[in-house]
């Protein structure tokens, strides 16, 4: 393995992993410390006190929107500070999971509509449709599982020892986030080293053919898409899009059989998409175990989901 391979495959997106959680984590003490949360918890309130969710949950959903790194960062500030308990964690980070695809999404749609034509309404239609049904799910879980809130939490003042000064503020922010970056760097590092070696020996080609096989096992799936469903199954969605692209140029196949091979492609890779895009980022943000957890949680609802939308739009599609 040559330095050229070594410094673009592992050494530089690790270093921009690492900046990103550092920005993450740095902007996420800094609306902490000026107070700026309580700001963006009102922006989202009717949502989270309809979930039961306390005003720090709030924030950390309109952060959602603007980066996944921060959002999950803040969370894990308030965790360790006893603001919110474990199981209002997870409901938060489920709950975040549309913001972040609406981040995404402009890039999904415009990668998909030149490759796709009109199937790339049904595709991101219908991932969209199932975060939605995601959000509309864990609202409903939580205002079931969570106690109510006491009222008016979600605009109270998320912290009673505001900061006096800029100077006091800008000293909490370099305390918090020096004790955090130890950390990420001690954490992600070693993890991110680990699934690149994986990656680099076929662990992940190989699981792929465990979890996905030869197709049998989704008889629903045309055998011409056989080809876009493993191009999905390798996480590799651009290669993917233009594959089905091609087919559809074709004439050869339906646009209805290329929607459900990617659909089935984007569920059947998210343990991969997990390991590779979530483990390093998760496990320098939070401690191990309930990292794992989480990423477990967060995967196994948004399969659930898009299963349910795939079989709707098998049947009735």
């Amino acid at each position: 393995m040559d330095v050229d391979m070594l410094w673009s495959g592992l050494f530089r997106p690790l270093l921009r992993l690492i900046i990103s959680i550092s920005l993450g984590l740095a902007i996420g003490n800094i609306i902490e410390a000026l107070h700026w949360s309580r700001f963006l918890a009102r922006i989202s309130s009717p949502l989270v006190r309809m979930a039961h969710l306390q005003d720090v949950s709030g924030a950390a959903f309109t952060m959602a929107f603007f980066s996944s790194i921060t959002a999950n960062t803040y969370l894990a500030e308030q965790y360790e500070q006893g603001k919110i308990v474990r199981k209002e964690l997870y409901f938060s980070n489920l709950l975040n999971s549309a913001p972040v695809l609406f981040l995404h999404l402009p890039s999904l749609f415009f990668l998909a509509v030149p490759f796709l034509g009109k199937a790339a309404f049904w595709y991101v239609g219908i991932i969209v449709s199932a975060a939605l049904f995601r959000t509309l799910g864990t609202v409903v879980v939580g205002r079931m599982v969570l106690p109510p809130t006491p009222e008016g939490c979600v605009t109270c003042e998320l912290d009673d020892s505001a900061p006096k000064s800029f100077a006091e503020a800008f000293q909490r922010v370099v305390s918090r986030f020096s004790r955090r970056i130890r950390r990420v760097l001690l954490i992600t590092i070693p993890v991110y080293v680990l699934v690149f070696i994986l990656n680099r020996s076929g662990f992940f080609t190989a699981l792929n053919e465990v979890i996905g096989g030869s197709n049998g096992l989704l008889p629903f799936i045309n055998p011409q898409a056989a080809g876009v469903l493993l191009l999905s199954l390798a996480a590799e969605i651009t290669a993917a899009m233009a594959a089905a692209g091609a087919l559809l140029t074709e004439g050869t196949i339906q646009s209805k059989d290329i929607v459900l091979a990617l659909l089935a492609g984007n569920i059947l890779s998210s343990p991969m998409r997990a390991l590779r895009h979530q483990l390093a980022t998760y496990m320098g943000i939070f401690p191990p175990r309930l990292a794992l957890w989480l990423i477990f949680c967060n995967q196994s609802v948004r399969a659930v989901s898009l299963i349910v939308f795939t079989l709707l739009y098998y049947f009735w599609g």
